[in-house]
């Protein structure tokens, strides 16, 4: 089991009630995660966002890495 830092911005924070948490997970991969988080939030499937790892966007396939994963919702330039 190891431990991750989640990290949530925007109205991501609104869902989940926090910016950060630390979560033991025994997972492997991205996907893993996201059911556990939606486990926990279920608010958090209505919402679109991009998951980040090693401060890249990854796929939801893609394996855990990192200790800290960043989910972003969607966001627009200008």
């Amino acid at each position: 089991m190891k431990q991750l830092k989640i990290r949530y911005f925007g109205m991501l924070t609104e869902v989940t009630k926090c910016e950060e948490e630390l979560l033991e997970f025994s997972g492997t991969r991205i996907s893993e995660l996201l059911e556990n988080l939606y486990a926990k939030y279920s608010g958090l499937k209505n919402n679109s966002f991009q998951v980040a790892q090693n401060k890249k966007i990854v796929s939801s396939e893609e394996k855990l890495t990192d200790n800290e994963i960043v989910l972003l919702p969607p966001f627009s330039g200008g």
